[in-house]
This record gives C-alpha cells, structure tokens and sequence, in this order.
C-alpha cells in the first residue's frame, strides 16, 4: 500500500460534473493499494494517518495532527501509485490490486480511517475518472509505503 498525503486547506473531488467528497482543513490522501495488501497494513497506515503531527501548533511547529485540530481526510483511489516506470515510456501497473481485491481495500482503509478520526471521511468514486481540486497548504506533502512482505 502506497498513500500520498498533502495538507490542505481545502479539497474536492467531483465525477461528471458531480462532486462526490470535499473538505476544508485536513488531508487529501490519495491511496493505492497492492494484491498482498492486508487488514494489518490498512490499519497502520490509517493510524499513522490520523497520528502524523503535520499541522502547525501556536509556535509554527509542526506538531499537531489532523485529530488534534479537528481537520477533515479525503481519501481517493489512485491504482497508478503502485505504477513501475523503471523500464521503458510506458508505467506498468501490475503491481497495483486488480479492481475486485483493490475495491474492498479500498473501503476498509476509508472505514479505518474514519473510525480512527472518529468521524465521517470524504471519498472519491472508486475506478470514475475524477477532477481533484486542492489548495495545498504548506505544501505539506508526504508519501507512505508499507509493505505486509
């Protein structure tokens, strides 16, 4: 599982004109999930998303985390994380969970997340094409790796 956090002050997704998740302070998280990903894995990763201090307290440091200022979280899917450009012009994908192991995935981590953030998470539509629209503050951005190998 690979995510892409970004600290924003504000974030939305829309599909076909529709938009289907938006927040205001928190993080947009774009997450990408492998075959051998496991409940395990989407658990640390939801933990450590929720507990990473990348808010800034009263002195400018950053030591707060999205729970600690009661921001929001966005998750998206995004499959081309798991991409392999190493050979060739043309990325490589089957590193990345086919559609039917990457879906429930992809629905724990949300339902993870939100149970650690004690609150609703905002989604994408998973497999639509989607516009993603942010104003990135800091920019704040943080990419997270966990393997169950």
């Amino acid at each position: 599982m690979r995510i892409v956090v970004q600290r924003v002050r504000q974030a939305s997704v829309t599909v076909a004109g529709r938009v289907t998740g938006q927040i205001g302070p928190g993080l947009l998280v774009l997450a990408g999930f492998a075959p051998t990903d496991a409940t395990a894995t989407l658990a640390w990763m939801a933990r450590k998303l929720v507990q990473m201090r990348i808010f800034s307290d009263e002195e400018g440091k950053m030591n707060r985390s999205v729970q600690d200022i009661a921001g929001e979280v966005l998750v998206v899917s995004q499959f081309t994380l798991l991409a392999d450009a190493r050979k060739g012009n043309r990325p490589s994908y089957v590193g990345a969970a086919p559609p039917p192991v990457a879906i429930p995935l992809y629905e724990e981590f949300v339902q993870l997340v939100a149970a650690e953030l004690g609150r609703p998470v905002a989604t994408g539509e998973f497999g639509a094409d989607m516009q993603v629209a942010l104003l990135n503050d800091g920019p704040v951005t943080i990419v997270l790796d966990k393997n169950d190998e």
